[in-house]
């Protein structure tokens, strides 16, 4: 922080938080929740964490900061480019036992585009047991887009043990599609 630079009491308690996360002090405040981003590069993953912090009052009149969650608020989807990369992934999740979740997408799709920070989000609540991805039909061979049966944009598809387990095409408003989705990877067992 710069000597210049003045800052509220609640932000010099957070920047000397994650400084010394051992050195938490008390200080007088009002009852309050701040929710703060911080930014994380991980090799392939972008973690996109939000940070709740609550200033609670205590019973004798003296605050206390609290952690709520720490959890990611977004991860980004990662881009499959051709065939041979969609194979290794479908190939590693079925190996690692996990699920996939692929956004078949245009860029020029307005649709697409306004979904794909909402399954984002989406992705944030089933990390790391379900792995989610995109591809953009126009940067990819015909081949695999008729292999994948995909049709109509956007389309998200649920891929388990190597195999297409479900499809969810995304006509309809964005919170719906979210919906659908939700329900496609809480059902996955039922398939």
């Amino acid at each position: 922080m710069s000597s210049s630079t003045q800052f509220s009491p609640v932000i010099q308690q957070l920047f000397a938080r994650k400084s010394n996360p051992s050195s938490i002090s008390s200080f007088k405040a009002s009852k309050l929740v701040l929710i703060a981003p911080i930014s994380l590069n991980c090799s392939r993953i972008h973690l996109d964490f939000k940070v709740r912090v609550q200033v609670l009052e205590n019973h004798d009149g003296e605050s206390s900061v609290q952690d709520l969650d720490d959890s990611p608020a977004s991860i980004e989807l990662q881009p499959i480019s051709d065939e041979p990369q969609f194979d290794r992934v479908i190939a590693e999740a079925q190996q690692l036992d996990e699920s996939v979740v692929i956004l078949w997408m245009a860029n020029w799709c307005r649709k697409c585009i306004y979904l794909k920070p909402k399954l984002e989000k989406l992705a944030a609540d089933y990390f790391p047991r379900t792995r989610f991805y995109s591809v953009d039909v126009n940067n990819v061979p015909h081949k695999l887009v008729v292999r994948a049966g995909v049709t109509k944009m956007p389309t998200i598809q649920l891929w388990r043990d190597g195999k297409k387990q479900a499809e969810v095409i995304g006509g309809h408003k964005a919170y719906v599609v979210v919906s659908e989705v939700r329900d496609m990877i809480e059902n996955e067992d039922n398939l």
